[in-house]
């Protein structure tokens, strides 16, 4: 009988059905909830039609949660020996980008495949993870103190962000490096090399800026002084400011936004999305996107914890951190925090690149919690 039992549970069928109720389930109706926050954003972008922007979207969505809930079957130890095909591919997108890219805003970021615009960069961070949780996959915490065991990991993490930054597309490029540096901390690098790598980098500060393409620099300064060109580099920040302000606590109400509705806000679809929920939904609102954001963020740190191999566990940490820093700078960019930079607010901004990398991204996330139990195997 125990035999037959076995031979059972060992059906491909079984085996499918076991991992689609072991699906956090929880998790995948937070990000509905999410995308179906982007939807009333942007159908509110749109004037009040779902035909510009949310329709679209809200398709795309739909194409990337099928795509989620697959990626979600697949095993870890599959998703190990794709991690370098994946790396490469990235690479070699990025490298095309270069030399056929289209040109957008003074930047090449994005190429048309089969005929859909793709942008590399997103792509790429998502690759990264999963080739750094490869490879420390099989490097143990004692090998984390030789520095020859950390030079691959630091070459595969600089060319994809050097690619990036040649576009340029610098926000991009720095959130790769941020949640590269948190996947080596993590893994087990030592805490005296990262304070020796981190003490020089306040110098660098004059240098980068003197390197960067004149239309980043108008960023800085207008992020310092906005008031100083309030018609032309620092009208998007003062007009985000103008819009979160007249929100207030309980908002000017769904499709009644003056910012907004009558397009003073620019790039409302897109980088300035939870401007208009703020102005719309008001304070109260805005951090109830906000608490929503937070518990995605927190959910994939928690279910990484539960995972008991190293690679599951740095895959799924990789993307939860991936998702936090999009949200981390997109709200503090459209606060006034930090310069704009091109950033989007995940699932609610516009854009399919950023959409269904980020599904995808969420699908190796809850791979990683679906095989949680697997134990550690170097292969």
């Amino acid at each position: 009988m125990d035999q037959q039992k076995r031979l059972w549970r060992a059906q491909p069928g079984f085996q499918l059905l076991s991992k689609f109720f072991q699906i956090n389930w929880f998790y995948v109706v937070l990000i509905c909830g999410l995308a179906g926050v982007g939807y009333m954003a942007l159908f509110s972008a749109g004037g009040g039609s779902a035909k510009s922007f949310a329709h679209p979207q809200i398709v795309r969505f739909a194409f990337g949660l099928v795509m989620m809930v697959f990626v979600a079957f697949v095993s870890p130890r599959f998703l190990r020996r794709l991690a370098i095909p994946i790396y490469l591919l990235s690479i070699v997108l990025l490298v095309l980008v270069l030399h056929m890219g289209h040109v957008g805003k003074g930047a090449e970021r994005w190429i048309m495949i089969a005929g859909i615009q793709f942008q590399p960069s997103e792509f790429a961070k998502v690759a990264l993870v999963l080739m750094l949780a490869s490879w420390f996959h099989r490097v143990s915490r004692e090998k984390m103190g030789n520095l020859l065991y950390l030079i691959p990991p630091a070459i595969m993490t600089l060319l994809p962000v050097a690619l990036i930054l040649k576009e340029p597309n610098l926000g991009t490029a720095v959130i790769t490096a941020l949640i590269a540096a948190a996947m080596f901390f993590v893994a087990g690098m030592r805490l005296w090399l990262i304070v020796i790598l981190a003490v020089p980098l306040p110098f660098l500060g004059g240098f980068v800026y003197n390197h960067l393409h004149d239309y980043q620099k108008a960023r800085i300064d207008t992020f310092i002084h906005p008031e100083t060109d309030p018609l032309g580099a620092g009208y998007n920040i003062i007009q985000s400011k103008i819009a979160l302000g007249s929100g207030g606590m309980w908002g000017e109400g769904y499709l009644r936004g003056s910012q907004g509705q009558l397009n003073f806000l620019p790039e409302k679809q897109t980088d300035f999305i939870f401007t208009m929920i703020g102005e719309e939904w008001g304070y109260v609102g805005a951090i109830a996107v906000m608490a929503l954001l937070a518990c995605l963020s927190i959910g994939g740190v928690l279910m990484s914890m539960r995972c008991r191999n190293q690679f599951s566990r740095l895959l799924a940490l990789g993307i939860a951190i991936d998702f936090f820093m999009y949200c981390a700078v997109n709200l503090s960019m459209v606060m006034g925090v930090i310069p704009v930079g091109g950033v989007p607010l995940p699932l609610i901004s516009y854009g399919g690149s950023a959409m269904l990398t980020m599904m995808f991204g969420f699908g190796l996330l809850l791979s990683s919690w679906v095989h949680r139990d697997e134990r550690e195997r170097v292969d």
